[in-house]
């Protein structure tokens, strides 16, 4: 018989980020635990739920007892057990153990040889004698970063938990959890309910909770619910609401009876920044900011509220209270900053240390300038227009605003330049020479933004490597595989090269600050996260072709990869793939130096062939490769694929006379620069 197996923790109020997680890793356990007690038939369906102060789960199909099952318990080798016609002490103390005369036993076939075994069937056992340690084991795999104690329990959990319920179909499942034994009833909302809920059964969980107790317990069903209704209500007022779904999550995880409702505050605070005002709402009050079709800010705001009454305004009049009291602190701090220019904030940088082994951020400074005008020349923008920008865009890390706004260091510098009279070029360099921030983010914008945002990650990646402190395993403090990531979607947006930009950055440095190896290891370095920023895009050994090669310029690196792809799609490719292995490896084991051709010593009509093809095909290379046509530069090689074949077929590369083996390795190595001006072919495939 089956039936679904409910089981509930009912807590104290969970960590918000942390919930939905919990809820899954919860269910997904004890669903887990279950189907390896064969006591679901197969994949075990079941549904998870996550509200603040509960984490719950139903099991489809439970059954109440375990099927039997048959049992083989293997001994010795059949060949060794009995000897002179007497069973050996082995296959006797076989017996014993297994509880059975030795005549009871069989003969069976192990896979490798015959065994003595005892075959016996094994009793079920029932779902009460064996949830206990499921549930036990599920609450242990949770991924819980600190646990806590409670009253005089010496149990732990992430929040004090206060009851269980196990139930199977209507029964409950007597079992002790966390020092608490199972019932079949439940609490709802904190304050919208009244009194234990008892279920009916494990299938009416989620029903009577919201139907008696006001609780929503689904973490998807909540968060959709939000969903419409803060659409509903932006839709209302002609706007949209300015939230991402990490707020949406969090809210989420935070009430279990959500009621979105409309709030607002007095206009004037629009004159501060809007992104001072979303994040203060974001952040500090999980309130939904509202955006006109213009994505400008309006003075309404959703809030979600875990109370529903008759009359909400008191509950409004509270939310907008607190947040008034928040906007009047970034209007004060906004006003204050501007009182004092950018400029002027730069000498307290000397007192704000950026690394003990590396000085201020004042000193810091002037090496950023210096790598930004050395950038800002090589792309042929105004140096001193990239300077100015790099020296003020750090100069928003001493304002009140930031201060209390880590995360809109940057946004503050455009807002205070702008303020100042400085250009809006410099003004959108100082915002966007963070840019980068994240996989996917949005490039700076123009050659002055790039110049600073470049200055900016090189500095960090090429400082902080040299003196030591180099990423490992996961661990990496300083974000250096994202600054690594970040300039080289910078560089293949430009004519940069990788070499350059790390010996700007490395020369900005006083002499014998870095290790002497910094320029080599962070040249490695990129090269390696290259590869996996392309891994996404492009199949691995197309991938590993074209960086093979070590490329330093990036801004033609799409084009060859989409070259690269397309000549793998060639009939002739595989043959040619192969040729060049086969090339290479002779190039390596001969070990020879680089030499031209001697025509008169092709003796062969096969090589005098290949070489004649070769040299027709070397000017239509070298123009492809001129106008940077990779795709002709590769898929020319297919006319040679007959030459390369016959080649092989009847040419002895390692003649006896060694002048011709000597003039044989020179046109093999001539042939192998053509196959691999683009990329390394021989890698595909691999």
């Amino acid at each position: 018989m089956t039936q679904t197996l409910l089981i509930e923790l009912l807590t104290e109020e969970l960590p918000p980020k942390a919930l939905n997680n919990l809820g899954n890793h919860f269910a997904a356990s004890v669903a887990e635990g279950l189907e390896k007690a064969q006591l679901t038939d197969g994949s075990a369906g079941y549904t998870a739920y996550a509200s603040p102060r509960r984490l719950a789960v139903q099991v489809e199909n439970v059954k109440t007892v375990q099927a039997d099952r048959l049992v083989v318990k293997k001994g010795p080798a059949a060949a060794h057990a009995v000897k002179d016609g007497n069973p050996t002490p082995a296959l006797a103390g076989f017996a014993r153990s297994a509880g059975v005369e030795i005549a009871d036993l069989k003969i069976i076939h192990d896979g490798k040889q015959n065994v003595y075994a005892h075959e016996f069937t094994q009793a079920g056992k029932p779902l009460g004698e064996l949830l206990e340690d499921i549930l036990s084991q599920a609450v242990k795999k949770l991924p819980i970063p600190k646990v806590m104690r409670w009253g005089s329990s010496t149990h732990t959990f992430v929040r004090p938990v206060h009851g269980l319920v196990a139930m199977h179909g209507t029964d409950t499942v007597p079992v002790s959890v966390l020092g608490l034994q199972s019932r079949n009833f439940t609490l709802g909302h904190r304050f919208l309910s009244d009194g234990p809920i008892v279920l009916a059964d494990a299938d009416s969980y989620a029903v009577q909770l919201k139907n008696e107790g006001r609780v929503m317990a689904s973490f998807a069903e909540r968060k959709t619910a939000i969903q419409t209704a803060l659409t509903r209500q932006a839709v209302r007022l002609n706007a949209t609401v300015a939230a991402d779904d990490a707020l949406l999550e969090e809210v989420t995880a935070l009430v279990e009876w959500p009621v979105v409702l409309e709030a607002g505050f007095e206009e004037h605070f629009l004159a501060v920044p809007q992104e001072c005002l979303i994040l203060t709402m974001q952040q500090n009050q999980k309130y939904f900011p509202l955006l006109d079709k213009n994505g400008r800010l309006i003075n309404r705001f959703l809030l979600v509220s875990n109370l529903q009454a008759e009359d909400p305004s008191h509950i409004v009049r509270g939310n907008e209270r607190v947040l008034r009291a928040r906007l009047a602190d970034a209007e004060f701090f906004y006003r204050q900053d501007q009182k004092t220019t950018l400029e002027s904030r730069l000498p307290k940088l000397s007192q704000v240390v950026y690394h003990n082994k590396l000085g201020s951020q004042a000193e810091r400074i002037e090496r950023l300038a210096a790598v930004s005008r050395h950038i800002a020349a090589a792309l042929g923008a105004d140096a001193d227009a990239a300077e100015r920008a790099t020296r003020l865009s750090k100069a928003d890390l001493v304002t009140e605003m930031v201060g209390e706004f880590p995360e809109l260091q940057g946004t503050m510098g455009k807002y205070y330049a702008l303020s100042d009279g400085e250009t809006e070029e410099t003004a959108n360099a100082i915002e966007q020479h963070y840019r980068p921030r994240f996989a996917g983010d949005q490039l700076p914008e123009g050659k002055i933004a790039t110049a600073a945002a470049l200055a900016d990650k090189l500095e960090t990646l090429v400082g902080i490597w040299g003196i030591g402190l180099i990423p490992t395993g996961d661990k990496d403090p300083y974000a250096l595989r994202r600054s690594a990531l970040g300039i080289l979607r910078m560089l293949m947006n430009s004519d940069l090269s990788i070499s350059d930009v790390l010996q700007a950055a490395y020369a900005a440095f006083p002499a014998g600050r870095l290790a002497g190896n910094t320029l080599a290891e962070v040249a490695e370095f990129m090269q390696a996260r290259l590869a996996v920023l392309l891994q996404n895009d492009y199949p691995q050994d197309v991938a590993a072709a074209v960086l093979a090669k070590q490329p330093d310029r990036l801004n033609d690196l799409p084009a060859k990869l989409q070259a690269v792809e397309a000549f793998k799609k060639l009939p002739e490719a595989a043959a040619l793939t192969a040729a060049n292995k086969r090339v290479q490896n002779l190039l390596k084991k001969a070990d020879i130096q680089p030499g031209s051709v001697n025509e008169s010593l092709l003796q062969q009509a096969e090589e005098q062939a290949l070489f004649a093809a070769s040299q027709a095909l070397q000017p239509k290379i070298d123009a492809a490769l001129a106008a940077q046509d990779f795709q002709t530069a590769l898929t020319g090689l297919a006319a040679i694929k007959p030459q390369v074949d016959a080649f092989f077929d009847s040419v002895m590369v390692m003649a006896d006379d060694a002048a011709v083996k000597q003039n044989r390795l020179n046109l093999l190595n001539q042939l192998a620069s053509q196959m691999n001006a683009v990329a390394d072919i021989a890698l595909l495939g691999g």
